[in-house]
């Protein structure tokens, strides 16, 4: 069998484009994927003279704009944007042959939801492709992919149909007969070469840019001699598409008109999955040897029936759904895992989270699999880090899942017939728990429930809105947090006591490096709502709860308030959402909407959202680092003037003599990773505040300052700095704070300034970002740079005019501007499906491109920015997610704002813009918010 073996693998080097493998064989017969894929890189490296490149991670490189890398072209982009520098390597290749490691889960692709319904669709899979840059175009490209499929995979050419581009009259496009010509050239019968509309074989990147006419390559699986053109591009199990050449001749501007490119391209897409199966004659991606030792190894694991392919009714129990999820998933976690995406709270790693999360859920509560199943399916190869990773998450998840699972089955329990799930207990499972809302859909699914989408959506726009009104908005609608002097004296004269807050500190640091925040039991000792002390709330009702103690941080100190939620003791299944915490006259009050009714008296436990008040910690840490780097670059002389810590972000503002230069931030932010890096411990005290006073260096003491109060020093012990005539304090950052912080800089792990700018004459602000947040905004700034390094040359390369010269420098600006508003309005809007906002913009194209670019970089999310201008007048721009269309139409969207500020506005159904005036404008931003609430709850 060895020798036998050996023989085959020296044949296959030998003569590597005549190899058999017929799909009409047995799998024992047929070369396994990894051979199948090696095939494909050597046909195209040594027959047809291209360039083999390794996979790129699957977290993008300097493209900000997607979540993962999600087809082989994404490399490849700035060579088709034209943005790439000549002097690049990337810009030195004509042909390259690779196979691209895929994600489609999130943004504009996704196939999460489809993972394991079927047998074909996947979250991770492999793009084999070959590309040419201003090479060769139609005729070689389709001759190239007839040889490979026919000669060298031979498959039958009588099981194989391709279609072409069919024209446009809308667009001016004729049909690609130069692509139909070319096929039929090749001997394909014309029977078997059939013309499609344009959402079948044209082929865009986006809504704007490079674009052109595609040609699909379909197999039939069933064959036997029967013409089965009718069944092509109709959904069909039996003729599905395994090849995708993109021919792109064309640019999409912004107004819609396409324009020829100056160069040709082609990009090919073949999935390996697809291509494996074909060769191996099975019907389901999940059947072949991709896929079958991992399907072994689950039901190693949990002990459970075999996977037998069945899918719809007649899987019972949805067993062999369970299977192909957890097989997907599986690969996907191992493969973004070791290309440095972690499950997390944001972006990529959000999604990432959700995959884990759906994975747990399927092993224990569908293939009952003990705990550490998911890890135990990871390659021995896999390095520890990985399964340590998944085995943490899954813990995590397990004991949310239970809790999710009690609270659903007891919702279910007390419901009237023929209702929907209420959106308030999903909204909590959402925001409390973790649950990804696709994971409580298929949850209701299984008993036969829907969710109430409508009031669940208008849960998600309240929430947006406040947002979107900013710090003011909130303090609006306090009427429940803050205590008006009448209720303040009643408590005292009551002898309720002050909140004891101290828990709020009660953190450390697991073995695994991971931060642990323990819950703590407290006692309710008043409601409070509308304006008044109340002893009983109702359900439903939202109210401010006063606790005998806590460990929820209330904002102050520039540093937002925890959120999370509260239980009553020994009742798991009921959640009560803390939404904002607030301190007023030494008394904690938390905002609560009550589940059930709550009353004076009971007994509850909290529980913090972790990962916010991580990521508030670390920020607010590092705006200490901040302030510290900023007085050690500029000068002692430089004070504070205000900051506030979000989850998201710092905002740090100082005075300063003159303009700060983009080499002092530089700087700044290298004396804070030098610190990052040395991982500091942070040391903290409460002392006497006549004896912090003595401190060295320490800034101007406010003297609202409690005494005692606390101080905050990085690396040196607060004993150490309070010594008489200590200057350990002038070589470290120390100051008096409340907040809560790391306990070590090294969990930063960095920092980078997205904004500087000045305030006043004298006063500037910058804006930060901490964690993998500063590591994408650092790629985002790389592929930025890379932008107008390219423009900068073709401004020295060429003969160019005045005007074309001012054309480029105006590009440069836009470019730039655009990318700092995108990245400030995200950081304030995470997560939320309608965005609407105000932002600064010189003009309406540089407000267009924000919209854009925030549309980019959170697929999903529909956005309306207005931006003021000095003359009076208000410019709007809008872009819809393609998702929410028909019902949700840009235009109309724009119409309805414009017109609040009589003004006028236009465009298509998914980018609109317009303008009025600025008297209108706050209706307008009120109008915008309800025309979106009105579209989504239809």
């Amino acid at each position: 069998m060895a020798a036998a073996g050996g023989l085959r693998r020296g044949l296959l080097l030998a003569v590597p484009w005549r190899w058999r493998c017929s799909p009409r064989r047995g799998a024992a017969g047929c070369l396994p994927a990894g051979q199948v894929r090696a095939a494909f890189l050597r046909f195209f490296e040594e027959r047809h003279g291209h360039r083999r490149l390794p996979s790129a991670p699957v977290r993008p490189r300097g493209d900000p704009r997607l979540l993962f890398v999600n087809a082989g072209m994404n490399q490849f982009k700035p060579i088709f944007l034209g943005t790439v520098h000549p002097r690049s390597e990337l810009a030195q290749h004509r042909r390259v042959v690779n196979s691209q490691k895929c994600v489609r889960a999130g943004g504009k692709h996704n196939d999460l939801e489809d993972v394991g319904r079927d047998t074909y669709h996947h979250t991770f899979f492999e793009m084999l492709g070959n590309w040419s840059f201003g090479d060769y175009f139609k005729e070689e490209a389709c001759s190239m992919a007839w040889e490979l499929l026919t000669e060298v995979y031979e498959i039958p050419k009588d099981r194989l149909y391709v279609t072409y581009f069919a024209g446009d009259s809308s667009l001016g496009l004729s049909a690609d007969e130069e692509c139909r010509d070319v096929w039929l050239c090749l001997g394909v019968p014309a029977s078997h070469v059939l013309p499609f509309p344009l959402k079948d074989n044209f082929w865009e990147m986006g809504d704007t840019g490079p674009c052109g006419p595609c040609t699909e390559i379909h197999y039939d699986h069933v064959g036997g001699g029967r013409n089965a053109a009718a069944l092509v591009n109709q959904g069909s199990p039996d003729v599905v598409e395994i090849w995708n050449l993109v021919f792109m001749q064309y640019s999409r501007e912004v107004e819609g008109n396409l324009l020829p490119l100056p160069q040709h391209h082609v990009d090919t897409g073949m999935g390996l999955e697809r291509l494996v199966t074909v060769l191996q004659n099975k019907r389901s991606n999940y059947d072949t040897d991709l896929f079958t030792p991992i399907l072994d190894a689950i039901h190693k694991g949990c002990g459970g029936p075999r996977y037998q392919g069945l899918v719809g009714d007649a899987d019972v129990g949805r067993v062999n759904m369970a299977y192909r999820v957890v097989a997907d998933h599986v690969r996907a976690l191992c493969v973004c895992i070791t290309d440095g995406i972690y499950p997390g709270f944001s972006g990529a790693e959000l999604v990432l989270r959700r995959i884990l999360r759906r994975a747990v859920r399927f092993c224990s509560e569908v293939l009952h699999a003990p705990p550490g199943l998911l890890a135990s399916l990871v390659p021995t190869v896999v390095e520890v880090l990985i399964m340590d990773v998944i085995n943490e998450n899954e813990a995590a998840f397990l004991s949310s899942l239970e809790r999710g699972r009690r609270i659903i089955e007891r919702t279910v329990q007390q419901m009237e017939p023929s209702t929907n799930f209420p959106a308030e207990v999903a909204w909590s499972l959402y925001g409390n728990l973790g649950f990804p809302l696709d994971l409580i859909d298929l949850m209701l699914e299984e008993k036969g429930i829907s969710l109430d989408s409508a009031a669940f959506n208008e849960l998600a726009l309240e929430g947006a809105k406040r947002k979107a009104g900013g710090p003011q908005a909130g303090q609006l609608d306090d009427t429940n947090t803050h205590l008006d002097v009448h209720s303040l004296a009643q408590l005292q004269s009551n002898n309720v006591p002050a909140t004891d807050d101290s828990p709020k500190y009660a953190y450390t640091v697991g073995q695994h490096g991971q931060y642990e925040f323990s819950p703590c039991q407290a006692t309710v000792l008043m409601l409070y709502r509308d304006q008044s002390l109340q002893k009983e709330v109702g359900a439903g009702q939202r109210c401010g709860v006063i606790l005998d103690r806590t460990n929820f941080y209330a904002e102050q100190g520039g540093q937002a308030s925890d959120q999370g939620y509260m239980i009553h003791l020994g009742q798991q299944d009921i959640l009560f959402p803390v939404e904002s915490v607030r301190l007023c006259g030494g008394y904690v009050i938390h905002e609560v909407t009550a589940v059930e009714t709550l009353h004076a008296g009971d007994q509850v436990q909290l529980f913090v959202d972790e990962a916010q008040r991580l990521a508030c910690m670390t920020n607010h840490t590092a705006t200490h680092l901040l302030n510290f780097a900023l007085r050690h670059v500029l000068g002692d002389n430089t004070e504070q003037r205000g900051s506030h810590v979000t989850a998201e972000r710092l905002r740090f503002d100082f005075d300063t003599k003159g303009p700060v230069t983009v080499e002092q931030l530089q700087q700044v932010e290298q004396v804070v990773q030098d610190v990052i890096k040395r991982n500091e411990v942070v040391h903290t005290a409460e002392v006497p505040l006549m004896l912090a006073r003595r401190v060295q260096g320490l800034r101007a003491v406010d003297e609202g300052y409690p005494d005692p109060v606390r101080i905050v020093s990085l690396g040196v012990p607060v004993e150490s700095v309070l010594t008489c005539d200590s200057e350990a304090a002038m070589q470290t950052s120390v100051e008096l704070c409340c907040g809560t912080h790391l306990l070590q800089t090294g969990a930063m792990e960095d920092l980078a300034i997205i904004s500087e700018r000045q305030l006043v004459k004298g006063i500037s602000r910058v804006i930060a970002v901490t964690g993998r947040q500063a590591k994408q905004a650092r790629e985002a700034g790389q592929c930025l740079a890379m932008e107008v390094d390219s423009v900068s040359l073709r401004m020295k390369e060429r003969s160019t005019s005045i005007p074309e010269m001012q054309n480029l420098s105006k590009e440069v600006g836009q470019l730039t501007k655009a990318e700092e508003k995108a990245q400030s309005v995200l950081a304030k809007h995470c997560n939320q499906p309608v965005i609407v906002d105000t932002v600064p913009a010189d003009s309406l194209s540089i407000l267009m491109k924000v919209v854009n670019q925030l549309c980019d970089k959170s697929p999903g999310t529909s956005v309306l920015l207005l931006s003021p201008q000095a003359s009076g007048e208000v410019l709007c721009a809008c872009q819809v997610s393609k998702n929410c269309l028909p019902v949700f139409s840009a235009a109309d969207w724009a119409v309805a704002v414009c017109t609040q500020m009589e003004g006028k506005a236009g465009g298509s159904p998914v980018v609109a813009k317009g303008s009025g005036n600025a008297k209108g404008m706050q209706g307008a931003l009120t109008a915008a918010l309800e025309f979106a609430q009105s579209k989504l709850l239809k």
